[in-house]
């Protein structure tokens, strides 16, 4: 029921996914022990959203709180309302760099069916976002071409694709022609909503969901045209209850590919739902980061692949002052953050903390303080944490303090100050550069100044702060050179302005208000 409730706070109540007459349930083993695993994990999560006021530091754990990639997915999806205004650079590698490139401004340069049109200006689209402009052309074209893309929340990845599955469909054709997995419950169900929203005024248009609990009559086929799911349960329809034929499946969307690689048993079950489609099916693959391990399972998923690539964070750094502050403990880290709220004008402001203990302690040392202050942390549910969010972009809360479960995706114009009170570190030990970016990332938001700002309480940290200096210093653009290899490019081809980037991380002494004016204005 927490899903329901989640939802309905979130978006308009929409039917729930159909259940298709039967007598058999279309759950792989898998899913079922995957899902009672995550109902134990919740356990007492699942009580009120008592969020705002910090817990009492016994009952928080010194553990360092863990990025889930399927639940940052789903927080990013219900806290985003509208597209994310995105200043980052859309890279387009083509598998054959001589054919025309072609992008779009307006939807109706795509020829939609009027129905389709209208469905997507209903939805409140008026023109395509930046990634939309390059791959809808790349997947409606014909003969049909296969995408690899890299693309957050928030960009129009979901009703992009969702867009191509309908406009696929041939609703004279009473069996599955589109195919998409999503790595969870949860995301299979967003997407859908997307397509019935989308397809509103495309009633011929069929959608299933092949998801836990949706029952089905053995041996009979799908008549819908578009089917989304989870890897176990998908895997069952086209394999052991053989209601979908995936050789007729023409078109296929994997997304999260990140997340379902991360997830056991979904990388190997989508690898086998690939292997029985044939070579002619269309091959769309969406991710948020493109790692090798993502690339590799790429290869094996989309041949002869045109790419589309969103630039890397680091030119959000151009807009970050960043600072470090050398303190011996927390309280004086707590004296230091309180010296620069005696001198900057905040708007809002977010800390990170390595532990849940620490993000408790902090809270209530600036609760005392008179500080409107949030606090999230893993241990919430995915609701408690959107509720918490959705307090602090509204402006209820001015400062958000968090673990590492806020460290990615999450877009407030009004932040204009980033604290690590504890610097990222990976397992051992090292600097955390991904985890740093996408930190500070948090301010500097839109082309707006932004001050990011490091507490520095020993050697070790200090290490981790030229690590950190060095590795920024030097721009490589490893993921493009790794992009054009993988689609056997000559590098030689294409022209990169590459050189290095002075980023200093500046000294910054908090008791020094004269200092501190200087440097920061």
């Amino acid at each position: 029921m927490w899903l329901q409730k989640l939802f309905h706070l979130f978006y308009p109540p929409l039917p729930p996914p159909p259940l298709l007459d039967c007598v058999d349930a279309g759950v792989s083993e898998r899913e079922r022990e995957t899902e009672r695993q995550r109902k134990r994990k919740r356990g007492a999560e699942t009580q009120g959203p008592n969020i705002l006021l910090p817990i009492p530091i016994q009952s928080w754990g010194d553990a360092e709180d863990r990025v889930n990639l399927a639940e940052q997915s789903l927080l990013n999806k219900l806290i985003r309302h509208s597209l994310v205004r995105n200043r980052n650079q859309v890279e387009v590698l083509q598998a054959d760099p001589t054919s025309p490139l072609y992008s779009v401004k307006t939807f109706e340069e795509l020829r939609l069916k009027p129905e389709l049109l209208k469905g997507v200006y209903n939805m409140g689209f008026n023109r395509p976002s930046r990634i939309q402009e390059n791959a809808l052309p790349m997947m409606l074209a014909q003969p049909p071409q296969n995408l690899i893309a890299q693309s957050q929340s928030g960009t129009g990845k979901t009703a992009a694709f969702s867009l191509a599955m309908l406009s696929h469909a041939n609703p004279v054709n009473k069996w599955t022609q589109c195919l998409c997995i999503a790595p969870t419950y949860e995301l299979a169900l967003q997407i859908g909503q997307v397509i019935e929203q989308m397809g509103k005024f495309c009633p011929d248009v069929k959608l299933a969901y092949a998801i836990r609990g949706n029952r089905l009559e053995r041996g009979v086929k799908l008549q819908e045209q578009i089917v989304i799911g989870t890897p176990g349960t998908v895997l069952d329809w086209c394999t052991k209850y053989k209601i979908i034929d995936p050789k007729k499946i023409t078109m296929f969307v994997l997304d999260e590919a990140d997340v379902m690689i991360a997830t056991q048993g979904h990388r190997d079950q989508s690898l086998r739902i690939h292997r029985q489609l044939t070579k002619d099916c269309q091959m769309l693959l969406f991710s948020a980061t493109f790692e090798d391990s993502v690339w590799r399972f790429a290869e094996q998923v989309v041949p002869d692949p045109n790419i589309i690539r969103l630039k890397r964070e680091e030119e959000t750094l151009d807009t970050i002052k960043q600072f470090y502050v050398i303190c011996k403990e927390k309280e004086d880290k707590f004296i230091a953050l309180c010296n620069l709220y005696g001198t900057l004008t905040i708007a809002q402001a977010m800390i990170f903390c390595h532990t849940r203990k620490m993000a408790a302690w902090l809270t209530a040392h600036l609760t005392k303080e008179g500080h409107q202050v949030a606090l999230l942390s893993g241990e919430m549910t995915v609701e408690q944490r959107a509720a918490v969010i959705e307090r602090f972009r509204s402006g209820k809360e001015k400062v958000l303090v968090t673990t590492n479960v806020c460290s990615r995706g999450i877009d407030v114009e009004q932040v204009s100050l980033v604290v690590n009170f504890d610097l990222p570190v990976d397992l051992d030990g090292n600097a955390d550069n991904e985890t740093y970016l996408h930190r500070i990332g948090r301010t500097g938001r839109f082309g707006r100044r932004g001050f990011a700002v490091n507490m520095v309480d020993s050697q070790h940290s200090m290490d981790i702060i030229k690590q950190i200096e060095m590795h920024f210093s030097m721009f490589q653009f490893h993921s493009v050179s790794l992009c054009l290899n993988r689609i056997n490019l000559n590098p030689n081809l294409f022209s990169f302005s590459l050189s290095p980037t002075d980023r200093k991380i500046i000294k910054l002494d908090t008791t020094n208000l004269e200092e501190m004016e200087n440097l920061i204005c």
